[in-house]
């Protein structure tokens, strides 16, 4: 099976990237990790939520037990990054989140 592990995929990016992958390669399967922030929407992938190639985790990239599980039990071939804290204002009122995020989470 061709399972690939995408970070962020419920932001408006990451989201867009999956239904793309979707449409052009049917045979893969997704696991989608987001932990939900202001930047992430469970919506956007609305219509995937009944698709058994399809599976949705809400976790932080931060918590390392959490991904060592995923990439245990669904062995991704790859992984495609989209989680990242990427509002400037934010980053100026809170850069830990930044450092924690896109950098020690990735």
């Amino acid at each position: 099976m061709k399972r690939i592990l995408v970070t962020g995929g419920a932001g408006f990016i990451g989201s867009n990237f999956v239904h793309y992958l979707y449409r052009e390669r049917p045979e893969w399967h997704i696991t989608v990790f987001d932990k939900l922030t202001y930047a992430g929407n469970l919506e956007t992938l609305s219509t995937l939520a009944e698709d058994k190639r399809h599976i949705f985790v809400q976790a932080d990239i931060g918590d390392s037990n959490v991904v060592a599980e995923l990439l245990s039990r669904y062995t991704p071939r790859a992984i495609i990054n989209f989680a990242a804290e990427s509002h400037v204002d934010r980053s100026i009122t809170g850069p830990s989140d930044f450092i924690q995020t896109n950098i020690v989470g990735t």
